[in-house]
């Protein structure tokens, strides 16, 4: 149920519901549909980028929880819940996984209730909060209560940075996250990149700023630096394919996605 004091802004088009008219959702408006038609236009694979996206955050999640034994989990940049969400994967290994979901997303907060089915073992909560504020993730009841900080967690932003063109902010805010937590813990960031497809992917990224939505597209190398100070893990940085890829993700052709995807540790 919709919340009527929550302004949508249903006639400027928006990232996330963008995402969802692409990935086939019903949560968008019709000045959604018309910005998708013309960024897929010049973006033409685009979709498949998407759903390779997708399937690299169920992998991820399944990989944290199963191969480094993470319970504790803060996704930066939900999104609309769109199942398997993370907290159904990583329940699905260790039911008592805690989750913290975090968006400042109109759209998204109206179905937060979607994200907060849990195991009886484990726990979900949302954080109504942005990224660009990370004091405000940390210093969060939500966190507090959810999280034994004492404990790694591991902190994911998938598809979100590129939202960013100022790389320095987003180092800051990186380091920022990773500052009190634990050794062991994670940060785990998917991002555009031009590498794999140039032509295409400048002309989407150029298609995505024309509809008012601030996008940058960056190479291996500018993407690897946000993982300063951090051990990175294998495969390093890798289009989001390549990462640990199960049977649908290494069917993908190269030139059809155009993600990067890492994951690191923080040391000891």
């Amino acid at each position: 149920m919709t919340d009527s004091s929550i302004d949508l802004k249903t006639d400027i088009p928006h990232s996330a519901r963008i995402y969802d008219y692409i990935l086939g959702g019903k949560d968008n408006y019709p000045a959604d549909r018309e910005a998708a038609g013309a960024i897929v236009a010049d973006w033409p694979n685009l979709p498949k980028s998407m759903r390779a996206n997708r399937n690299f955050m169920a992998r991820l999640a399944h990989h944290l929880a199963a191969e480094h034994g993470v319970r504790q989990f803060l996704d930066i940049g939900t999104g609309l819940p769109t199942s398997p969400n993370l907290h159904e994967v990583a329940q699905s290994v260790a039911p008592e996984s805690r989750i913290v979901y975090v968006d400042n997303d109109p759209i998204v907060l109206v179905h937060a209730r979607a994200l907060l089915t849990s195991t009886p073992e484990g726990r979900t909560s949302y954080l109504d909060a942005d990224f660009l504020d990370p004091e405000a993730i940390l210093g969060s009841a939500q966190l507090r209560d959810t999280f034994d900080l004492s404990r790694p967690v591991a902190v994911s932003l998938i598809a979100i940075v590129h939202f960013m063109p100022d790389d320095a902010k987003v180092q800051a805010i990186l380091d920022r996250l990773m500052e009190p937590l634990a050794p062991g813990s994670l940060l785990a960031v998917s991002a555009c990149t031009a590498d794999s497809a140039p032509e295409e992917v400048t002309a989407g990224v150029a298609a995505y700023n024309a509809n008012g939505i601030s996008t940058v597209a960056r190479d291996k190398e500018r993407f690897g630096r946000f993982f300063r100070g951090l051990e990175l893990l294998d495969p390093g940085v890798v289009l989001v394919n390549h990462w640990h890829p199960d049977a649908e993700a290494a069917a993908v052709d190269d030139a059809h996605v155009h993600m990067y995807g890492a994951l690191a540790r923080k040391p000891a």
